[in-house]
């Protein structure tokens, strides 16, 4: 940013804080109060309380997580594991990952992992790491908004390249991309699988983002919590930029563990990034939360070591209910839905859904299904709803009979 630069936004914060002090009014700040409030969650709340609700909305799956998993937990709380650990995480589990990452995506020390308190933790402390006031940020959408709208709490601004929808599901215009990644740039936010549309980036997709971002100096930040989920070609696991940079590259990949070992309520994610960055990042995490809880930091130990076979199993779970939802909705003729490559959600078009956010409240009140609108993520979204089939395929018909019911009522 130039001094001039740097002497507007100075006065401009200025004439804010002046202007909210006049008002007497105990406001957040602009930038905070501008935030887009989640409508997955307005359509969730509309549905708490309502008899046989049939809840589709969240990004989690039905089944608790795994016994193996939870007896380590209360095997470290009953060892007295409760007190600080390193900002970073215990040794054994960023090894443990660093194992993990290596055999996925080629060698990775753990002097490259930090370990979070959720994945949605580490996408913050990633932006804080390279994102100021000013930037400039481009994001792939639709998008689960969390990041879309970090870097705004941050001060940056955020374009955002649409996917585009058609015979062959959600793709990447990969030249409306590249042009959008300007040498201004300062950092790419991109999931892989995306939520909410199940698009998986390819290889060959993901190697020429790569080369334009080395090229200008632009950091990408690769939200990669949903790679098991993945059903399309090339084996277990999603295409990953870790694949293709080195360790000590503008590369930051974010990962969780409640997708692939179901601890969605446990809060426990990791990153891998430069070995360099690590010391400020340890900053960036005590003024955040400190450390992930020591714990559930040893249950993610077993996760990682013992629950491979769990996952490939999990994984297969998933595939044969996206299979099952998507032959049961294509059997109503107003819908249009497609077979995703990763993830755990459709997002799929039907009638109504031009203003989806209304469409999911009606549901939720007509039919008892609860779907979360498209508008959620963002307006590229609106026309969709996001349906998860993380759950029990006699689940998953109940919730196609009320919606094709729901829709025989309006003439659909």
């Amino acid at each position: 940013m130039s001094e001039s630069e740097g002497a507007v936004i100075a006065e401009l914060s200025g004439l804010t804080a002046a202007k909210a002090h006049a008002d007497g009014a105990p406001n957040a700040r602009d930038a905070v109060r501008a935030l887009r409030p989640s409508q997955i969650r307005e359509v969730a709340n509309a549905g708490f309380g309502v008899p046989d609700m049939l809840p589709f909305w969240f990004g989690e799956s039905d089944r608790v997580t795994p016994e193996f998993i939870r007896d380590a937990a209360s095997r470290a709380l009953a060892d007295g594991a409760t007190f600080y650990t390193h900002n970073l995480g215990i040794a054994p589990l960023r090894e443990a990952l660093g194992r993990y990452v290596s055999a996925l995506h080629g060698a990775t020390r753990a002097d490259n992992i930090a370990v979070t308190s959720a994945g949605v933790n580490a996408l913050m402390l990633a932006a804080q790491l390279v994102v100021g006031v000013g930037d400039r940020v481009v994001a792939v959408t639709p998008l689960w908004p969390n990041l879309v709208e970090i870097p705004k709490i941050l001060g940056a601004t955020v374009q955002t390249v649409a996917l585009t929808y058609g015979p062959h599901g959600w793709t990447l215009d990969l030249d409306r991309l590249l042009a959008a990644l300007t040498p201004s740039t300062r950092m790419l936010m991109i999931n892989s699988p995306n939520n909410p549309t199940g698009w998986t980036m390819t290889r060959d997709e993901q190697r020429v983002v790569l080369e334009h971002c080395r090229r200008h100096g632009i950091w990408i930040v690769a939200d990669e919590v949903y790679e098991r989920l993945y059903y399309g070609p090339g084996g277990s696991v999603a295409p990953s930029f870790l694949d293709l940079a080195d360790r000590d590259e503008r590369v930051i990949a974010v990962n969780s563990f409640s997708k692939a070992w179901l601890m969605t309520g446990w809060r426990l994610g990791w990153l891998v990034a430069p070995a360099r960055l690590m010391d400020d990042l340890g900053k960036l995490v005590e003024y955040n939360t400190s450390c992930a809880p020591s714990f559930v930091q040893q249950a993610g130990i077993v996760a990682v070591q013992g629950g491979e076979s769990f996952t490939r199993s999990l994984v297969a779970d998933l595939r044969a209910s996206r299979d099952h939802l998507v032959n049961a909705l294509q059997g109503i003729d107003s819908v249009d839905v497609r077979a995703p490559d990763g993830a755990m959600y459709l997002f799929f078009s039907l009638p109504g859904a031009a203003r989806s956010l209304e469409l999911c409240k009606a549901l939720v009140r007509e039919a008892g299904v609860g779907l979360a609108p498209g508008s959620a993520f963002g307006a590229e979204g609106e026309g969709f709803v996001r349906w998860c089939y993380a759950c029990d395929p006699a689940r998953l018909d109940m919730g196609v009979e009320r919606l094709r019911r729901f829709l025989s009522t309006r003439g659909a």
